[in-house]
């Protein structure tokens, strides 16, 4: 069976992830038929919206199969620079869609499961999302757009860029990355609702007659603190910063911070400083693109990896190993070397 599950109700064209066992955790196959699906129901004139979800109990999509990419560690790692692109553009493709896009965002979505995501129109969150840009933990950057999407509204999004912490669906739509909270119990009944529609002015009215409120989540109760403290210009005064306050919060957020790859860390903050001035969700694909192929000529990605879901024993040892080793120098060549080809994008439709 297929690991992209593409059908059609009505007026509605419906793409599944179908690699539940791997928490539907994406591959470039996926990818490539991900973009025919859309390509197809776009230029299809009798659809009206597309419905984006994930198979099985436990999430949506985990990300990209990183597993894959530790494989390549001693062989081809060029490979995930094509991974990497063809990824980047359907991520900038979903962002243009001309049709309405919904994505279903229960259970699990991390990396890229939010660039599948949090691009679209309607981004529905329930009571069992959990979701993260959790890179940093595996010496990579918030990438698939991650950069630009975070960027966007205050200091959540930014901590979140940096830690890599786990929001639930309230931070989420704190955050920008979601709209409307929905029960999980009432997602067949939506579903179905949705595979009904005729026309694409439905949809809003739809979403609202199921939509729970939304309050504030563990981070969105310090956006003040976080706002202020992710201002800094380097991590090391944002660290400071963190502990200087003296909350449990804050303690708590310096400490995980200090768990993250440094050089992640220093490359992540000039990351997003970048993405706050820039033009367009594409400029940050280039730049997350660029710093991405350059990565994978260094050692955090492959240990944080290694770590994290190969010997899982949660004991990176990063090199450099403290944000006093990761020279300046050093962070501008992930930002601006590499002899990759430019990352271009089809027009706009």
């Amino acid at each position: 069976m297929s690991d992209i599950l593409v059908s059609r109700t009505r007026k509605v064209g419906r793409l599944s992830l179908n690699r539940p066992k791997a928490l539907n955790s994406l591959t470039l196959d996926m990818v490539r038929d991900f973009s025919t699906a859309l390509d197809s129901f776009g230029a299809d004139r009798e659809i009206v919206a597309i419905v984006v979800t994930g198979e099985g109990q436990r999430g949506f999509c985990a990300g990209g199969d990183i597993r894959a990419l530790y494989e390549l560690r001693n062989g081809d790692r060029s490979l995930y620079e094509t991974f990497w692109r063809e990824e980047y553009r359907l991520n900038a493709r979903i962002a243009a869609f001309p049709k309405p896009y919904v994505a279903v965002m229960d259970g699990i979505v991390m990396g890229g499961g939010v660039g599948l995501s949090a691009h679209g129109n309607f981004r529905i969150v329930t009571e069992r999302t959990r979701l993260a840009m959790p890179e940093t933990a595996i010496g990579f950057i918030p990438d698939v757009g991650g950069s630009w999407l975070l960027t966007r509204n205050g200091g959540v999004g930014r901590f979140m860029a940096l830690s890599g912490m786990t929001v639930g669906p309230h931070d989420a739509i704190f955050a920008g990355l979601a709209d409307v909270l929905v029960d999980s119990a009432a997602l067949p009944e939506l579903l179905a609702l949705l595979s009904d529609i005729s026309e694409a002015e439905e949809l809003r009215p739809l979403l609202a007659r199921f939509a729970k409120s939304s309050g504030l989540g563990a981070l969105s109760r310090h956006e003040t603190l976080l706002r202020r403290v992710t201002a800094h210009s380097s991590v090391e005064r944002l660290i400071a910063a963190l502990e200087t306050e003296g909350s449990e919060f804050a303690r708590e957020a310096a400490a995980t911070l200090a768990m993250r790859s440094p050089t992640s860390l220093k490359v992540t903050l000039q990351l997003l400083r970048r993405a706050a001035d820039a033009e367009n969700l594409e400029a940050c694909l280039r730049q997350e693109f660029r710093t991405a192929c350059n990565l994978l000529s260094t050692h955090d990605l492959f240990e944080g990896i290694r770590a994290a879901v190969i010997d899982k024993d949660r004991d990176p040892h990063w090199s450099p190993a403290t944000l006093g080793d990761v020279d300046d120098a050093s962070v501008k060549a992930l930002l601006d070397g590499g002899a990759a080809p430019e990352l271009e994008f089809r027009a706009r439709t």
